[in-house]
């Protein structure tokens, strides 16, 4: 299977899921997340807003913001093909459908956040492997913004079991996640910082 053709297959199954099915399933895979060390220790991370069916995020987003922690949200910047990490500080009042429709600071609450200040970063893709790698939507927008945080900033993926294949055919650049989070499992990708080839 092609790249495309990965991405066409899992999109369409994971559209197939019933709204009951993805609250289930992105509440178990929350509840895994919420009890990491990565995550408890973390005192300003990025959250992808979901979009089409991706694993819930707008719980973890509010659970953060009980914690105190610096929240950022992506802002894409289609022009200059980058993504920008928006502090977030009224939720979910800061937001309005940007780009793709996918929720997104609006222009007066756009408040960037340098992406070395974040100590975790929730990734989201289309599929990934037990290695970490994973295929996007076809931006890179994750790719080029990744490298930019720290070496000891944490990648972290939450996806549905079916969006676990085999081999996601990794290019030179694309960016591997350390942990994938699914509802039936916690993979550890062996990339964790002070691990990483």
């Amino acid at each position: 299977m092609s790249k495309s053709e990965i991405r066409r297959t899992v999109l369409k199954a994971r559209q197939s899921l019933t709204p009951a099915a993805v609250a289930g399933k992105s509440a178990l895979i929350l509840q895994k997340l919420l009890v990491m060390k990565e995550y408890r220790q973390a005192a300003a991370l990025m959250v992808y807003l979901d979009f089409r069916n991706e694993v819930q995020t707008g719980a973890l987003v509010a659970d953060a913001l009980d914690r105190g922690k610096r929240v950022a949200v992506p802002v894409t910047d289609v022009p200059n093909r980058r993504l920008i990490a928006s502090l977030l500080l009224h939720y979910p009042d800061d937001l309005a459908p940007g780009a793709w429709g996918i929720l997104e600071p609006k222009p007066e609450c756009v408040r960037p956040l340098e992406p070395a200040a974040l100590d975790l970063v929730i990734v989201p893709g289309v599929a990934f492997d037990l290695a970490g790698n994973r295929l996007g939507y076809g931006g890179g927008f994750y790719d080029r913004f990744l490298p930019c945080t720290r070496p000891d900033t944490v990648f972290v993926s939450l996806a549905f079991e079916l969006q676990i294949r085999l081999d996601v055919y990794p290019g030179e650049h694309d960016c591997p996640v350390h942990y994938l989070i699914t509802e039936d499992r916690l993979i550890d990708t062996g990339r964790a910082p002070g691990r990483r080839s």
